[in-house]
């Protein structure tokens, strides 16, 4: 694979060369304030959330706790005190991969990809167990077969963990949370494939459809669900029951955690700098919800926010080179290419289906940020470029300090929930062309 991603970046050198100026502006730090309501203990609130199983679990039963492969504040703490509490009433738990095909669709790569969010057996003091088999216990309707991994179908029980969060595919009463983990994580990269063939438009369906046709098939004890603050801090710890699973419980907590999630406060922009992407960050590298963007054949885009051009300038180091989320940009340095593993991106991407094929699409490649940010301006549709409104923001989860051009100060001093933080600065970059 090494061999084959050097002999395409080969075919970049004679653009070594190229280089692009353009009037970079002056960007002002700024602030945005939201709501900071957090839980302060994530491993009590566990314990407290779980008691509700009290009589429930048995002495000796295996109990498959479900991990899957988002960055989530207090991750490792929780899946730790859920293993406490089952411990303590005298069942034996387990963590369980359930990532659809992540980790480059190998049990290995997905036990690494817990060991980079800090989920390994001496962290949370529980055994690892992982395949990429599955059982299939049967079909839907004129939709996909459904697929259990092979160790959840031999345990006694399931705890599904997982944070609830508005979908990057799609709309729908339920999306990303406990019913997706269960359909999709735990149907592994045959389960997750079969559901997506179907379409983006048609996840709102199948992920609560094949949710319950698992429930009904195993022992599904409930779910802890976690919702953030847009500080990306744990804002609550709910136990829910199975019953509410992929139905109206969940859609409560949906609406919740959409109330919560951050976003950028301007409806129009020029350029949109995003300094990281990664699995890590969003399922589809870039949070869709944030940039404005889904590109999902056959899903409804955003009303908001319109913008012109997106260049992003590196690929997280705990994403294992799966740069899936490429595709939502415009414009990247060569350095975002040397950084991706192509097996991983496409093994993401094809599984995904018509979902996953537009976002592991190599944008234009530029040899520096400097040129990647300089096209981007030069292209954005404005006359006078000095003029342009740019932002630059670390990464789609981190959106609580924003560097604005000073074309923005105006909305930004008018705007509700935002401070000026410090004086304006001009764009700064290092002798070979990275963005400082």
């Amino acid at each position: 694979m090494q061999q084959r991603q050097s002999a395409v970046l080969g075919l970049f050198e004679a653009a070594r060369g190229f280089s692009l100026t353009a009037p970079f502006p002056r960007l002002i730090p700024v602030r945005q304030v939201f709501d900071s309501s957090r839980e302060d203990d994530p491993a009590a609130a566990t314990h407290r959330e779980l008691a509700r199983l009290r009589g429930t679990v048995e002495p000796g039963m295996r109990v498959a706790i479900t991990v899957g492969s988002r960055g989530i504040s207090n991750l490792a703490t929780v899946v730790r005190a859920a293993g406490e509490w089952l411990r303590d009433a005298g069942a034996e738990p387990f963590v369980l991969p359930a990532m659809g095909s992540h980790g480059g669709a190998t049990a290995a790569g997905q036990v690494e990809v817990l060991a980079h969010l800090g989920v390994t057996e001496a962290e949370v003091h529980m055994p690892i167990l992982a395949t990429m088999d599955t059982v299939v216990l049967g079909q839907c309707d004129d939709g996909p077969a459904v697929h259990l991994d092979a160790i959840a179908a031999t345990a006694d029980a399931i705890l599904l963990l997982n944070r609830i969060k508005p979908h990057t595919d799609f709309r729908g009463p339920v999306e990303s949370g406990l019913a997706k983990i269960c359909s999709m994580g735990l149907g592994n990269q045959r389960g997750a494939e079969a559901i997506h063939a179907f379409g983006a438009g048609r996840l709102a369906r199948w992920i609560p459809e094949i949710a319950r046709k698992i429930m009904g098939a195993v022992n599904v004890l409930g779910g802890l669900a976690l919702l953030e603050n847009a500080l990306e801090e744990t804002a609550r710890v709910v136990f829910v029951d199975r019953e509410d699973i992929g139905g109206a419980g969940e859609a409560r907590l949906l609406e919740e955690a959409r109330s919560l999630v951050g976003s950028i406060p301007f409806d129009e922009l020029d350029v949109l700098v995003v300094d990281e992407i990664g699995k890590g960050k969003s399922g589809s590298g870039m949070d869709t919800n944030v940039i404005g963007r889904r590109r999902a054949r056959g899903v409804e885009e955003f009303d908001r926010p319109r913008i012109a051009n997106i260049s992003v300038h590196s690929i997280s180091p705990g994403g294992d080179g799966n740069g899936i989320g490429v595709g939502l940009a415009d414009f990247v340095p060569f350095r975002v290419l040397e950084q991706i593993d192509l097996y991983a991106m496409y093994m993401n991407a094809m599984t995904a289906g018509n979902s996953g094929t537009q976002r592991a699409q190599i944008p234009m490649v530029l040899p520096t940020d400097r040129d990647a940010i300089a096209a981007a301006m030069l292209t954005c549709g404005r006359a006078d470029v000095a003029d342009a409104t740019l932002v630059r923001i670390h990464d789609t989860l981190d959106l609580s300090r924003l560097r604005v051009s000073e074309s923005l100060r105006a909305s930004v001093e008018s705007g509700p929930g935002l401070e000026i933080d410090g004086e304006a600065a001009p764009m700064s970059f290092d002798e070979f062309g990275n963005l400082l």
